[in-house]
């Protein structure tokens, strides 16, 4: 017989002994399933939002109640006669005990594990109950914890370190306490003679770019079986295909190979194309009896990770190469994208990796302190050409590494592992977030030279499980790269170490708090986290106010809780004084953060982006920014909100993710007449542009650089240049003294107010614009808005938007009133002489509005 598999998708659930939830003994309907308790009681108006006001408080006690799940199972005699019966549980969060007709089959532990329990003594023809019965996590886990040992952490409770759960739950400095509980994954009876257990792709592509082709088989059951094996095109045609393969003690095998260019490889987005071949497998009996059958995609591409020796620098690259490219992977941290994870939908992770894309992306890492996301997230990147960073689910802790801990994360990996290794978007695995940092940071022990010890007897124990456990099974079921944390150096260095591996740069908003300007001499390797805040669109902030429209305002308590960085308040307001003369009611707030938080990412980019100048000189070959994405509605890092309401960040880092770009900076040099006076000197501005360019073909271009003065109307000053960007480089374009601005000898000479504008033209088109301005703008005199000429035109379509202006423009922020309206771009600088055009989906010819500095807000 063939495998006949059916969800279980009529449930109804009751919280156990009665309470907030139900009454003793109630029993609700599901709405959806799979599904956890937050959203049925959601659904059933049982309570409030907690996306909305202070209601998170409302609804804790959720996670320390009790719940069951229970559903009728009608089995035929059918089912009941094959030789095997299972019931497969996808996911369950988190402590379950199941019970089949009032008998126990199953106790689960973790969030991040598949159970396949078989059922076949325990059923009998026609109706039969299954009950899921879920403990409290957060009370379970002080259990355990109280059994075992209290460790150091970073956010959330010291108790969730022994809980294997989606840990961000626990509360994070950008989400919410809510601790989910319920069947979060679909739940199935199956039945079969024999089953196909495990495909087993793995292709290897050789540094000429040949391919090899590995398909192994895992059959369950004893009956004699034959495999027949088919690899087809993206077309669907049968590229090859072998049958009657004898699967012997359980398992059968082919392997297959290629020369260079007969198979079509995979390549990153922008890079090449995405060719996805499926491999289609068969098993059938002596008879020729289909037992089971399973279709797998298939992707060929060549990953490595490079550390080379650098030119002019200590240390080492660390590159990731794709078919032998080196690519500069500029992209974001991701985190889940719901509190509730059942409610994302395939359509919904479609729509935030499509933003990624057009936001000229190419990386997204799998931060560790969620979950191992859905398979169509993988899919979808696959499909799109985003790269995939997949850390394991360790975040910011010192866990511990106990046998019954470790054996647990054994499974979760090995399963994970086996689940993921195919996508070819999948390019690195990582042991953990943050957790060699907290060990650095709390004085745990820690030799970086120690490669042989077990480490489970020491402070640090979990070392065992990222040093020994989980490089073991990488490498024993993938040929996917291990490393072995988020920030990691390697080479004996502290995570903190500039020159070698990855780092998280939080020395702006955290650490030493220092400017962004620095960004330059902040760089590392590879840069795997940065950020700045921002508060999200005003209609994020206007939904978690609700009806209390006293609390609209930054300061107020529910803003405050739709916050939950610590010190943020300090935070905000000192990269907001220190550069800009800013304003308090909401509306301005809004506008105030977020184009600081986009000044901020752009100026990371840039710079970064000019380090990557060539083979030998790949200083910095990456740039993650945390984060792309929110889990509820909050002011926090994301540069798109929880409604895929993108901030003006992502477009200002769209724009320096750009195939060509250009950059500048503008640096002050003191010069003493000599060495005993300090009032005989000269200062002098020096302005250095460079030009990037992400394609792997050399483009000439034309330099056109032009300088205003903020408060000269009438004066100019430009010249142009014939240049050639370097492939997949950075080039050096031009440096010289800053036109229009005399050298000055005391310090009260005030600074010109000259912005200098450069762009990059092909055949007069401009394929890269960038205006650098003096800064702090706080001491900036702008023209009065009457005087500027801005002009925003609607065009005949309905939706394309011309801006033009005869003064400088800082900053410009398009709105309306009403619903949002879908805007190509955002944060934008507007120069006389360059106008330019931007779309704005579902306008409807509504008036729009702008913000900018010196708009008469401040």
């Amino acid at each position: 017989m063939t495998v006949t598999s059916r969800s279980l998708t009529e449930w109804s659930f009751t919280q156990v002994g009665g309470g907030e939830g139900t009454k003793n003994d109630e029993w609700l309907k599901v709405a959806s399933f799979p599904t956890t308790v937050h959203v049925e009681l959601l659904k059933a108006k049982k309570i409030s939002d907690p996306f909305v006001g202070l209601h998170e408080w409302d609804v804790q006690w959720v996670g320390e109640a009790e719940w069951a799940f229970k559903t009728t199972i009608k089995v035929t005699e059918a089912e009941l006669s094959a030789p095997n019966v299972d019931l497969v549980f996808d996911g369950l969060d988190t402590f379950a005990t199941i019970s089949l007709n009032g008998e126990e089959i199953l106790h689960t532990d973790n969030q991040f594990i598949v159970y396949r329990v078989p059922v076949k003594p325990n059923l009998r023809a026609g109706d039969n109950e299954l009950r899921l019965h879920f403990a409290s996590a957060f009370l379970t886990g002080r259990d355990i914890e109280k059994k075992n040992t209290k460790n150091v952490l970073w956010n959330g409770d010291s108790s969730r370190l022994h809980v294997r759960k989606a840990q961000y739950n626990y509360g994070w400095d950008w989400g919410p306490i809510l601790m989910t509980v319920g069947p979060w994954k679909p739940i199935r009876l199956e039945s079969y003679s024999k089953r196909i257990s495990e495909i087993d792709i793995q292709s290897e592509v050789s540094e000429f770019l040949d391919v090899k082709l590995s398909v192994t088989l895992s059959v369950s059951g004893n009956t004699p079986a034959y495999a027949s094996v088919t690899l087809k095109t993206p077309e669907k045609s049968v590229e090859r295909h072998i049958e009657k393969l004898e699967v012997r003690d359980g398992q059968a095998k082919v392997e297959w190979e290629w020369a260079p260019q007969q198979l079509r490889l995979w390549y990153p987005v922008k890079y090449g194309e995405q060719p996805l071949y499926t491999t289609e497998v068969e098993i059938v009996d002596e008879q020729g009896n289909v037992l089971d059958q399973k279709a797998q995609k298939t992707a060929f591409r060549r990953v490595n990770i490079v550390e080379d020796k650098l030119i002019d620098q200590e240390g080492l690259t660390w590159l990731f190469e794709i078919n032998n490219i080196r690519i500069f992977c500029g992209g974001s941290n991701w985190i889940p994208a719901d509190s509730f994870l059942t409610t994302v939908s395939a359509d919904r992770y479609r729509a935030w990796l499509q933003l990624m894309v057009d936001g000229n992306q190419n990386m997204v890492r799998i931060w560790g302190g969620g979950i191992y996301e859905h398979d169509d997230f993988y899919s979808i990147c696959d499909e799109l050409g985003l790269l995939v960073w997949q850390d394991f689910m360790f975040g910011c802790g010192q866990y511990p590494a106990y046998d019954s801990f470790v054996e647990s994360v054994r499974e979760e990996a090995t399963q994970n592992v086996k689940r993921l290794r195919w996508h070819p978007s999948v390019v690195i695995f990582a042991g953990n977030n943050e957790d060699y940092q907290v060990a650095e940071s709390f004085g745990l022990q820690l030799d970086y030279s120690d490669e042989t010890s077990d480490f489970r007897n020491t402070d640090f124990p979990a070392r065992y499980i990222y040093e020994r456990v989980l490089p073991a099974v990488v490498n024993e079921h993938s040929n996917i790269a291990y490393h072995r944390a988020s920030p990691y150096s390697g080479h004996g260095k502290p995570t903190t170490d500039r020159t070698y591996g990855d780092i998280h740069q939080w020395n702006v908003w955290h650490g030493s708090q220092e400017p962004w300007h620095n960004w330059d001499i902040l760089a590392g390797r590879f840069v795997s986290e940065f950020g700045m805040q921002g508060f999200p669109n005003i209609r994020t902030v206007d939904y978690w106010v609700g009806a209390n429209k006293a609390e609209r305002y930054p300061q107020s308590r529910t803003c405050n809780n739709h916050n939950k960085a610590d010190g943020f308040e300090r935070r905000l307001e000192l990269y907001l004084v220190e550069n800009f003369k800013h304003a308090f009611d909401i509306e301005s707030y809004v506008y105030y953060t977020q184009i600081m938080q986009a000044e901020t990412l752009a100026s990371a980019y840039r710079l970064w982006r000019r380090n990557w100048a060539g083979k030998g000189r790949e200083y910095t070959s990456g740039a993650l920014v945390w984060q792309i994405n929110d889990c509820w509605p909050v002011t926090s890092w994301a540069i798109v909100d929880y409604f895929l309401r993108p901030k003006p960040a992502f477009f200002a880092i769209a724009r320096e993710l750009r195939p060509y770009t250009v950059g500048m900076t503008r640096k002050e040099y003191k010069t003493y007449s000599n060495d005993r006076s300090a009032v005989d000197f000269t200062i002098e501005t020096i302005v250095e542009i460079w030009g990037t360019n992400s394609t792997l073909e050399e483009k000439k271009a034309t330099l056109e650089v032009t300088c205003y003065d903020l408060e000269d109307e009438k004066w100019r000053a430009t010249f142009q240049k014939e240049v050639l960007l370097k492939p997949n480089s950075s080039t050096e374009l031009w440096k010289g003294k800053l036109p229009g601005q005399p050298d000055r000898k005391k310090a009260s000479d005030i600074p010109k107010s000259i912005i200098i504008s450069a762009r990059l033209l092909e055949d007069g088109v401009v394929i890269g614009r960038y205006s650098n301005w003096p800064e702090p703008f706080k001491f900036l005199h702008f023209p009065a808005p009457d005087q500027l000429g801005l002009k925003i035109v609607t065009e005949s379509d309905g939706e394309s938007i011309t801006l033009s202006t005869s003064r400088p423009i800082k900053g410009i922020v398009l709105d309306v009133d009403g619903d949002d309206v879908e805007w190509s771009d955002q944060a934008i600088d507007l120069l006389p002489g360059d106008p330019q055009v931007i779309r704005a989906l579902r306008l409807k010819g509504r008036t729009i509005k702008a913000r900018y500095l010196g708009d008469g807000s401040a």
